[in-house]
């Protein structure tokens, strides 16, 4: 055997015991390879969200326990999510980037904002109860973002569950509030993820979420940014934290061109109004539940981008020659509900 041929085997060898022993670096390269799709699992309160995406992650060899996503000392102690999350997940070659949101209608701002984020949305309903209220309104802003929609019925497991019935009460719900024929060609999914499993039909039970992944894949797909690749950077900011190092940090989706670190942006307000101006400091994007820095984010990608001061949420983020805002989704004013009556006293 020739030195030459031997240098290759021994590659070979080589590359191959890389990815026998870090199965993590394998799949991320093989999710860098397609475009990613983002999802935001969407229900009534209590009706599983968080724990859908706890198997989600399990799933994926990303297991950080339960309720991973409830990450606040707030969410902990009550049990309930409050701010909109993302994580990002990897499953037959397909990096999904997944927002878990709450299902309080107190912080339904938080429903309202990811939808321009998103590319489709899996709705969550318990197969006892059936759609709830909060569930008729993350439906409804999903539709009027011209989403498309994988529902899934929890909790089927349990001896109440009635799974005919909440198909037709799901199905006349979208009719009712104007769904279109493409929306309302939507799949039904059965799972229990407190067991960690979902399948294609309620009478069978798997061993795993992967029915899941492959529906979303099949039903939601990602956007062509083939042109908007071709155009100057632009994000509209949907969420926002603070990190003591890096300042104030905005997540959105980037809808045209490519983010750099060290590139010249302005942040606009929705008329078109300079709110900041500075310069990106670092880009990360969610991997898990950690984050990967990034030295360039790209079209149709969800990141985190640090360097503006005063930027919030719905402003855009872009590059200095852009002078137009990109639409914000108008979020829903507050009411206040009185109940006048004579004075009896």
């Amino acid at each position: 055997v020739s030195t030459q041929s031997t240098g290759t085997q021994l590659t070979q060898v080589m590359l191959r015991a890389t990815i026998l022993v870090s199965p993590a670096l394998a799949r991320r390269f093989c999710a860098r390879a397609a475009a990613p799709v983002n999802v935001a699992i969407v229900a009534h309160v209590d009706h599983g969200k968080t724990t859908l995406v706890d198997c989600m992650l399990k799933h994926c060899n990303e297991d950080h326990g339960d309720r991973a996503m409830d990450s606040m000392n707030q969410e902990r102690e009550r049990g309930i999510t409050i701010m909109s999350k993302v994580t990002s997940m990897a499953a037959n070659n397909v990096r999904f980037n997944v927002v878990d949101t709450p299902g309080h209608a107190d912080f339904g701002g938080e429903v309202e904002r990811v939808m321009g984020m998103v590319d489709g949305v899996v709705l969550l309903v318990d197969a006892t109860e059936g759609p709830m209220p909060q569930t008729k309104f993350v439906v409804s802003k999903a539709l009027s973002a011209g989403l498309n929609l994988v529902a899934v019925l929890n909790k089927v497991d349990r001896e109440t569950s009635d799974c005919t019935r909440v198909e037709n009460e799901l199905f006349d719900l979208l009719v009712d509030l104007g769904a279109t024929d493409e929306q309302l060609d939507f799949p039904f999914l059965y799972a229990s993820a407190k067991q960690g499993w979902c399948s294609l039909s309620a009478d069978e039970r798997t061993e795993t979420m992967g029915p899941l992944f492959d529906t979303i894949a099949q039903h939601i797909k990602p956007a062509d940014y083939s042109e908007a690749a071709k155009h100057p950077f632009q994000m509209l900011a949907s969420m926002m934290e603070y990190d003591t190092f890096l300042g104030r940090i905005l997540t959105g989706k980037i809808s045209s061109g490519a983010a750099r670190v060290n590139d010249q942006v302005h942040a606009l307000d929705m008329d078109g109004n300079v709110v900041d101006k500075g310069r990106i400091t670092k880009i990360q994007a969610p991997r898990g539940l950690s984050r990967e820095v990034l030295e360039i984010g790209s079209v149709g990608d969800i990141v985190m981008v640090a360097g503006l001061s005063k930027a919030t949420v719905s402003h855009t983020i872009s590059h200095q020659e852009l002078t137009t805002g990109l639409p914000a989704p108008q979020i829903d004013p507050c009411l206040l509900y009185t109940s006048p009556s004579p004075r009896d006293s």
